[in-house]
């Protein structure tokens, strides 16, 4: 597999919690699925930091940012059975990714980490050969 991005992004834990307080940030930021997992969590700072980062390191490893088409909502980040983190997007952002590199398969990686004060995520997007 041939690397085609990769994207890193550190968020400050503070500043999320923060942005929690205002009114609109979470639904504008995070999808359903995410909002409702985080219900069942102590530390939700920490679990919507992790997943503000993934969101923006995604958007590096595309070289796109958050512009024309692309919304926080088109990346959701879910976790398999064992608890390890997966990016799920819109059929949006398989265009531009299908546009921008002329691909159809590929494949996202993405690790999280996160300590008191501050979270950290890492993504890769690797083309599929087979």
């Amino acid at each position: 597999m041939d690397i085609i991005g990769n994207g890193v992004d550190i968020v400050e834990n503070r500043r999320i919690k923060k942005s929690l307080k205002l009114r609109g940030f979470i639904n504008r930021i995070f999808t359903k699925s995410e909002i409702n997992k985080s219900k069942k969590l102590k530390n939700k700072i920490n679990y919507f930091a992790k997943r503000f980062a993934a969101k923006e390191a995604f958007v590096k490893a595309i070289g796109e940012g958050f512009r024309g088409n692309i919304n926080f909502n088109d990346i959701s980040i879910v976790n398999d059975k064992k608890g390890k983190p997966i990016i799920n997007i819109s059929s949006n952002i398989t265009k531009v990714i299908k546009k921008k590199f002329g691909l159809n398969k590929f494949k996202i990686l993405l690790s999280l980490s996160d300590e008191k004060k501050h979270s950290i995520a890492f993504v890769i997007i690797n083309k599929r050969n087979d």
